[in-house]
This record gives structure tokens, C-alpha cells and sequence, in this order.
């Protein structure tokens, strides 16, 4: 390969450089950490879901499910990566 062919080449090679360190990279983080609060969920976290619910985890289930009550005694079924942030954090059980 010549001079050339490399410098042709030169400018997508740094666009796609540039697209994993801006959007790619950043995105992957968001993701594990929003993993990671997901699998800290317990009883009694208080929750916001993607639909703007908010509740307490009244149980975690181990089938990517939680149960969460919205109103004394109204509770309801949620998959865990549907929780959009945790409001109020529980300490966990010693």
C-alpha cells in the first residue's frame, strides 16, 4: 500500500475514533451503571419508573421482575430495567 491509500483512509479512520470516544464509550457507561442500580434494588427503595409511576419496591423477584406499591394496598408488577432512578436508597441488611 502506498502513501496514498493510507491517507484516504486517514480521515474515517479518525471519524470512527471520534464517534466511540463521544457517543459509543459514554453510552456503554450509562448502561452498566444503570445495570448496577437495577441489581441493587431491595425492599422498601423508593422508585420512579419509565412511565413516571412513583413507588416503593414492595418485593424483588428473581425473574427480572419487582413488585411495586403505588398506593396503600395498589400494587403492581414492573420489569427491573424499566426503573428509571431510585429515589430514596434502603440500607441493606446486615
Amino acid at each position: 500500500m502506498d502513501s496514498g491509500a493510507i491517507a484516504q483512509f486517514l480521515p474515517l479512520i479518525l471519524i470512527f475514533a471520534i464517534m466511540y470516544f463521544l457517543l459509543i464509550r459514554p453510552q456503554q457507561k450509562k448502561v452498566k451503571e444503570h445495570q448496577k442500580m437495577v441489581d441493587q434494588l431491595r425492599v422498601r427503595d423508593q422508585v420512579v419508573t419509565q412511565g413516571g409511576l412513583i413507588g416503593k419496591v414492595s418485593k424483588v423477584k428473581e425473574d427480572g421482575e419487582i413488585e411495586v406499591e403505588i398506593a396503600d394496598g395498589v400494587k403492581v408488577r414492573v420489569i427491573k430495567a424499566t426503573i428509571a432512578q431510585v429515589l430514596s436508597k434502603t440500607d441493606p441488611v446486615s
